[in-house]
């Protein structure tokens, strides 16, 4: 079965960084485009930033763009986002998604909170 597994979030002050990492198992990973959501309390889940297969585009949303790096591993079969320059606003749970065979998988999510 598929799984995806975070790891890597925290707690940070404004103007810090983290790395997190997405494990994924029970597909070939390096068949498939990986992306990165985050929802904050109270509000929709939206999109973060996306690589595909074999890692050659990054597509970002604009609140990431300039402070996060997507990147990925396949002989690991992880996924990463590089976060610096944190804002409080980017506070969040962040999941790892994979869509394979038309259905779309998620993570339990990583907590994220940026705060003094």
């Amino acid at each position: 079965q598929v799984q995806l597994v975070e790891s890597g979030g925290g707690l940070v002050q404004p103007g810090g960084s983290l790395r997190l990492s997405c494990a994924a198992s029970g597909f070939t990973f390096s068949a498939y485009a990986m992306r990165w959501y985050r929802q904050a309390p109270e509000k929709e889940r939206e999109f973060v930033a996306r690589i595909s297969n074999l890692g050659v585009a990054t597509n970002y949303a604009d609140s990431a763009k300039g402070r996060f790096t997507i990147s990925r591993d396949n002989a690991k079969n992880t996924v990463y986002l590089e976060m610096n320059s944190l804002k409080p606003d980017d506070t969040g749970v962040y999941y790892c998604n994979a869509q394979v065979f038309s259905k779309s998988y998620w993570g339990q999510g990583t907590q994220v909170t940026v705060s003094s």
